[in-house]
């Protein structure tokens, strides 16, 4: 029986006319701005996203550390939802490497910040007690509840806040592409929210690595003193964001085949376990949670059915669905609801 990874959108495999495309990418030194696949794809989603420049780096880690820093100065505090993919799952590099202390307001729906809340708890330049509030972080698509996306009067809303406070707005878009092609939304209204964005390629866009910061000629200016203190400066690094290139080119509008297949998925577990809540997903995201821990559920399923899932915790287990997955071989999994 073949075993399906759902694991991650990351374990995407680049196809083969993206490696063709790869070794055949013109390339010259990215350090000295002279690599031209690199400079065509920073450009290009630069444009994507109406913004003026976009600077290529290994990961969306980097994009987003690289953007604290574009922002905040150590001490500083910033915004962001408990369970946001720049404080949760970046091994702890907003304080590590950044010194940003997170402020956590009240979520509405578990994960969209509240203005009421933010306003309680909003300090202004100058304070000699708290840190002084110079950053709203957002994820969007939001990983930790199933790739929720954010609603687009609850998100400019947002921004109207940061702007009336003169509180800069970051958005991690890792998975920006799903909630476009879901809502309808255009990139460009999306990037006239933000004073930065982060996008990923080597997730549900199968390209092998990249990520891109977007923001003002400016601050892209000054993130790459940023990008080359982490130690993210490369040179022939055209082979990489050719790959990228391809992605978005090619991959880009077969992501909301994803979303179908996350919401078979989720029906078929629903019916496989009924005692879990699982949410029909938004996009590509699927959760099983439990009232008790189930770890063992992972083994059951990988045993009994050939899948592989993965753990946000002891009681939540994730299934993201990705161009790897193929139809043909969900469709025949889904016909089968044995004893587990």
């Amino acid at each position: 029986m073949k075993l399906l990874d759902f694991r991650s959108d990351t374990l995407t495999q680049p196809t083969l006319h993206m490696r063709e495309h790869m070794a055949n990418a013109e390339v010259g030194d990215a350090f000295y701005d002279e690599d031209p696949s690199v400079e065509a794809l920073q450009s290009r989603v630069a444009e994507l996203f109406g913004h003026e420049a976009a600077l290529f780096v290994p990961s969306g880690t980097m994009s987003n550390q690289i953007a604290l820093q574009l922002h905040c100065r150590p001490g500083d505090g910033v915004f962001c939802a408990p369970d946001v993919h720049i404080l949760r799952a970046e091994s702890g590099a907003m304080t590590a490497i950044s010194g940003l202390q997170p402020v956590i307001p009240h979520v509405l729906d578990q994960f969209m910040p509240c203005t009421d809340s933010m306003n309680d708890l909003f300090v202004a330049e100058g304070s000699l007690v708290a840190p002084p509030t110079k950053l709203l972080a957002l994820e969007n698509t939001h990983l930790f509840s199933g790739g929720r996306i954010h609603p687009w009067k609850h998100l400019a809303h947002l921004s109207d806040w940061c702007r009336n406070k003169g509180v800069a707005a970051h958005l991690d878009g890792a998975r920006i592409w799903h909630a476009h092609l879901e809502t309808g939304i255009s990139l460009h209204n999306y990037g006239t929210l933000f004073d930065s964005i982060s996008v990923c390629f080597s997730k549900g866009l199968g390209a092998p690595v990249g990520s891109c910061l977007i923001s003002s000629r400016e601050k892209i200016r000054h993130a790459k003193l940023l990008r080359k203190r982490l130690g993210g400066s490369m040179r022939q690094c055209g082979i990489l964001a050719a790959g990228a290139s391809w992605a978005l080119e090619h991959h880009l509008h077969s992501l909301k085949e994803d979303h179908s297949k996350a919401k078979q998925l989720a029906a078929w577990l629903k019916a496989l376990y009924p005692e879990a809540d699982i949410p029909m997903p938004e996009t590509n995201i699927v959760l099983m949670k439990f009232h008790s821990p189930s770890l063992a559920v992972i083994e059951s399923l990988k045993t009994n059915h050939s899948v592989l899932f993965s753990a946000l915790n002891p009681r939540t287990l994730r299934a993201v669905c990705h161009r790897d997955i193929h139809q043909s071989d969900l469709d025949l999994l889904t016909r089968r609801i044995d004893s587990h």
